[in-house]
């Protein structure tokens, strides 16, 4: 029989609506429950892709017994922690207080006011490996409850005055010390420290990828010449490219690896990870101009338009680990399976490219890796290396189409909007870089889809799947969906997208903004009422809301003159610098903030009849070399509807001839009309567009 998730709309939900335990969405019917009947709230937090969270539904909310248990002494509420940020990151604060850290499925222990007083993550049915039960905590908590219920109340009124507390500290004391290079440079050693020269990352085991770190260290490379900055970032790609972690027949990253060397991965598929790793791909590609780069940005970006993108244009969140039971399953492959699939001629060949033996490198199976490149194996095989990527290139493809014919991990097709604003800004940056018109026309119909779905009377909805948007959305929704319809309107140069990313801003201000803190929240002012008021700050497996919001705000600032826009984000940055020097790790889209913030960005006004062959041979020099600090305006002078009025464009007129205004806090160069005068005034003093890394 159903539970009260069968009328939900989150796969995440939906997956636990047989379970016999008695589940209730989060809402005010469990909290009355709890309230009438006395009784603890087990809180369940967890998300499609995570295996254990799959483990802990299969052992002990399928399980009879247990679920009785849960039934008669517990109001059980689930929640799908990508739908509900905010209630994730309270009760994770919860229980990083309680245990020092912290993971999925979260499982809290709550008062019927919302107080946390006991919690963990994965517990197994009975005691093992040194974890209790979850029987007997079940049975341990419902005794305290009953029979102690002072101490649970006053263990449950700590816990919460220091999770209020975490959210509510200031930052930094020295909020009114003027922004400065400082904290770039001190943020850069912090880094080096714990780079791992051998594997390329930070750190040993778990590894994840970092593409906000890699991101600040490419703009650092720009700014100062560092080598050993260029030398992190792509030592790191290029490990990580060669890894388990990167999906070698059919692109795309997994969430993170297991090990130090990037061969074992956690074998989900997040959207967000996927967006953001597509960009410092993209943008190392125009750093080094090196095509493995480019080709990696490809394959992730027609991975997410072959199997992570509806028909309406809307990408979904999540591929899980699992496939029939067992995690990594589809994507692990036997010598012999490779051989009869190919043949005995090329299989050898890939076998050898991608590590794949009769021993196997993963419990007698194979988790493709590089182990020799083309070029190692075309000199060893006295073959042309052209040759050989063209076989290498096919081969692959032949093995995707086998692989199809497995039993698929699930996807998750809930369109989250902050998720999907991070891969509209990656797909139109991509379709300028590339040439690629198919990834600009994904990007424009994915933008459209936003608005006209996620978007009632001005407000953007967080989540929709079955053809139903819902939940109010969060600072990240707002902002994401913004920096993605003006990474678009540069892409495009159609003005329709910059109005509407403007129009969005100035919602999220009205909403997140708090004037009298002088800073943003997670949640709006007409948000439901939960323990905190929550304000997560760190960017952790993808940008925190605030440094989504500080980007954009520093960007329109600069494109239209908006001071308010400006004071909002330095008001912000100030009061983390200390942070962002001392645990950069954590602060990686911020430090690229305050990049931005420090420099004197490019101000590039286009101007040129649209359809001209002489305006995209300007836009393609524009994007075909790495300006990371730099804004673009446009318009169409045969189109007076394509003007936007911004100080970029006041005051260059244009005519037939496509005309390129570039200016720096306004104050401009000499406008140019052939892309060799462009280069140059783009990259002065440099022999070539591209910085070559030998």
């Amino acid at each position: 029989m159903a539970n009260r998730l069968i009328m939900e709309t989150s796969p995440y939900l939906l997956q636990h609506a047989t379970n016999p335990v008695h589940w209730y969405p989060w809402g005010e019917e469990a909290f009355n429950q709890a309230h009438t009947n006395g009784m603890p709230i087990f809180l369940s937090i967890g998300y499609s892709a995570c295996h254990w969270c799959h483990v802990m539904e299969k052992e002990s909310f399928s399980n009879i017994d247990i679920a009785k248990t849960m039934n008669e002494h517990f109001i059980s509420i689930k929640v799908d922690r990508e739908e509900r940020p905010d209630i994730d990151s309270i009760y994770m604060t919860a229980l990083h207080k309680m245990r020092g850290q912290g993971g999925w499925p979260l499982s809290m222990f709550i008062t019927p006011s919302g107080q946390p007083f006991y919690g963990g993550t994965y517990f197994p049915p009975s005691d093992r490996h040194g974890l209790p039960g979850f029987s007997k905590v079940l049975n341990a908590v419902s005794e305290a409850y009953t029979n102690r219920p002072a101490d649970v109340f006053d263990s449950a009124e700590q816990i919460t005055s220091a999770v209020k507390a975490a959210f509510e500290q200031t930052y930094s004391s020295n909020s009114h010390k003027s922004l400065s290079d400082d904290t770039l440079h001190k943020a850069y050693s912090n880094l080096k420290e714990h780079f791992d020269p051998i594997n390329g990352g930070f750190g040993s085991h778990p590894k994840f990828p970092q593409p906000m770190v890699l991101e600040f260290l490419l703009k650092y490379y720009d700014r100062t010449g560092e080598n050993g900055a260029i030398t992190m970032v792509t030592h790191t790609l290029d490990r990580m490219a060669s890894g388990g972690i990167y999906d070698q027949i059919g692109g795309g990253f997994h969430r993170y690896s297991t090990d130090s060397r990037w061969l074992v991965p956690h074998f989900e598929k997040m959207l967000y990870d996927n967006a953001l790793l597509a960009r410092i791909y993209l943008h190392a590609f125009q750093t080094t101009h090196n095509p493995d780069y480019k080709l990696i940005a490809e394959e992730i970006l027609d991975y997410v338009l072959r199997e992570m993108t509806d028909d309406e244009g809307g990408f979904y969140s999540t591929q899980d680990a699992d496939s029939e039971g067992e995690e990594g399953k589809f994507f692990l492959w036997t010598y012999n399976e490779i051989e009869q699939i190919l043949g005995q001629n090329i299989a050898p060949i890939l076998c050898s490219h991608l590590g794949v033996t009769t021993a196997g490198n993963f419990g007698g199976l194979n988790i493709p890796n590089v182990r020799e490149t083309i070029e190692e194996l075309a000199k060893a095989k006295q073959l042309s290396t052209v040759d050989l990527q063209s076989q290498i290139k096919t081969a692959k493809k032949t093995l995707l189409e086998a692989r199809s014919r497995r039993v698929a991990p699930s996807t998750d097709t809930k369109i989250l909007t902050s998720w999907n604003g991070l891969m509209l800004h990656s797909m139109a940056l991509a379709g300028s870089i590339l040439g690629r018109e198919d990834y600009i026309a994904a990007a424009e119909q994915n933008a459209a889809f936003l608005l006209n779905n996620m978007r009632v009377q001005g407000r953007i909805f967080r989540s929709r799947n079955n053809k139903h948007s819902y939940l109010k959305g969060y600072l990240e929704d707002y902002a994401s969906l913004a920096d993605g319809l003006a990474t678009l309107y540069e892409a495009t140069l159609d003005t329709k997208w910059i109005e509407e990313a403007l129009s969005i801003v100035d919602v999220m201000i009205e909403l997140f903004w708090d004037s009298s803190l002088n800073q943003f929240f997670d949640t709006g002012t007409d948000h439901e009422s939960l323990l905190v008021r929550p304000r997560d700050l760190m960017d952790n497996a993808m940008p925190s809301g605030t440094s989504i919001a500080v980007d954009i705000l520093l960007r329109l600032a600069t494109l239209t003159g908006n001071d308010s826009y400006l004071s909002k984000a330095s008001s912000e940055l100030k009061t983390l610098q200390e942070f962002m020097q001392d645990v950069p790790i954590g602060f990686g889209n911020w430090l690229g903030s305050l990049d931005f913030y420090l420099s004197s960005p490019k101000e590039i006004a286009l101007i040129g009849p649209k359809e001209s062959d002489s305006r995209q041979e300007l836009m393609n020099v524009i994007f075909k070399g790495y300006l990371p600090n730099r804004i673009i305006a446009g318009y169409d002078p045969l189109d007076p509807t394509s003007y936007f009025d911004s100080p970029l464009l006041q005051d260059k007129p244009g005519g037939m001839v496509t005309t390129v205004y570039i200016c720096k806090d306004y104050v401009c160069l000499a406008p140019v009309t052939n892309p060799s005068d462009l280069e140059m005034q783009l990259w002065p003093g440099e022999t070539s567009n591209f910085r070559i890394i030998i």
